[in-house]
């Protein structure tokens, strides 16, 4: 017979190796899958970070910029209506305007963050592991 695994299902497939060099194996490889795990989460946090800075950048100056393009807008729109109407009264109906534009936005918004995932492959990840796990202990 010799030291290699064998086909044979009633014996050891290493025999050579005590329990606690088992143990202690499984152990070493345990930490090492958790390390892995860690780490995965960290690059993925960082690039989701770095995605989330970008986007956040963009629409900050895009957000300046559509601002003062409404002020203008709606001062001009204003005047306009001013031509035929009182001017209080055409200034209350631009910022009614304004107004439903703004609860409508705040919630497609609101259900837009609803959708963001949180770390998603490292929580795929981790759900293989405990089963992984839970395999091993049966």
């Amino acid at each position: 017979m010799s030291d290699h695994v064998t086909d044979r299902p009633t014996e050891p497939k290493r025999a050579d190796q005590s329990l606690g060099e088992l143990v202690k194996e499984m152990t070493s490889e345990l930490g090492e899958i958790f390390r892995r795990e860690v780490e995965l989460a960290k690059v993925e946090a960082r690039e989701e970070v770095r995605r989330s800075v970008m986007a956040a950048v963009a629409m900050a100056v895009g957000g300046v910029a559509a601002l003062l393009f409404l002020i203008l807008a709606s001062f001009a729109l204003a005047e306009v209506l001013d031509q035929g109407i009182n001017r209080a009264l055409s200034f209350a109906i631009v910022a009614v305007v304004w107004a439903i534009a703004a609860a409508v936005l705040v919630s497609i918004g609101r259900n837009r963050m609803r959708q963001v995932r949180a770390l998603p492959e490292t929580k795929r990840s981790l759900e293989e592991d405990k089963e992984w796990a839970t395999n091993l202990r049966s």
